[in-house]
């Protein structure tokens, strides 16, 4: 019997000669490969159980934090409209006169409007009346596009009702904001509605050069 001894790289191999066969053992210095042992299907199973409980609570966590900033926007807002007959009620009537209008009915708590079952579909939250006009006003703490949107659907469901009553004065629009940003205050004033601005103690209404206001 005799002993080869065969050096590579990550291991010393040994071959061993016998009976003109040739046998390979391999001997390895490395770390051995991890086997599993310990390992069950149990253990495995209880760590992705762990692994959920943890995330459901994290989500359930972020669940609540969102809905409470929601709470406090909403509340935020609520107030605000609120105020909205001490702020803007007040005078908005006046400087619409200045403007050529002629309200002389102002409904500072809103009214509900309702489809043909008398069911309340919106609500606009100040309304003035003239004997050929309608002015709908929306207030709310900072304005979105998606506000203007909203304006328009309610709007045209106002005008669904008032055809009903065979009321046909023509309908006007206008949102008012404690903050109004650039962009939508134009996406307001593209849309045809009267940007309403809070200017200290009071508002303020901005016409720029052209503006052309939609009729419902």
């Amino acid at each position: 019997m005799g002993f080869l001894k065969v050096p590579s790289k990550n291991a010393h191999r040994y071959a061993i000669i016998l009976e003109g066969a040739i046998e390979m053992d391999t001997v390895v210095n490395d770390r051995p490969p991890p086997t599993g042992e310990g390992l069950t299907f149990e253990k495995v199973w209880a760590m992705f159980q762990e692994t959920d409980r943890k995330m459901q609570e994290m989500m359930q966590k972020n669940a609540k934090e969102m809905r409470e900033t929601d709470r406090r926007i909403g509340e935020m807002s609520n107030r605000f409209g609120e105020l909205a007959e001490h702020l803007v009620a007040p005078g908005i009537a006046k400087k619409f006169n200045e403007m050529g209008y002629d309200f002389d009915g102002i409904r500072p708590h809103g009214v509900d409007v309702t489809d043909d079952k008398k069911k309340v579909v919106a609500q606009v939250d100040i309304l003035l009346e003239s004997v050929d006009c309608i002015m709908a006003v929306e207030v709310k703490t900072r304005p979105r596009k998606q506000d203007i949107e909203h304006h328009i659907k309610r709007l045209e469901l106002l005008n669904l009702q008032r055809e009903r009553y065979h009321d046909f004065r023509k309908i006007f629009g206008a949102i008012a904001g404690a903050v109004f940003g650039a962009e939508e205050k134009q996406a307001t004033i593209d849309a045809g509605f009267y940007a309403i601005e809070q200017s200290g103690d009071t508002m303020k209404i901005d016409i720029p050069e052209n503006f052309t206001p939609r009729e419902w």
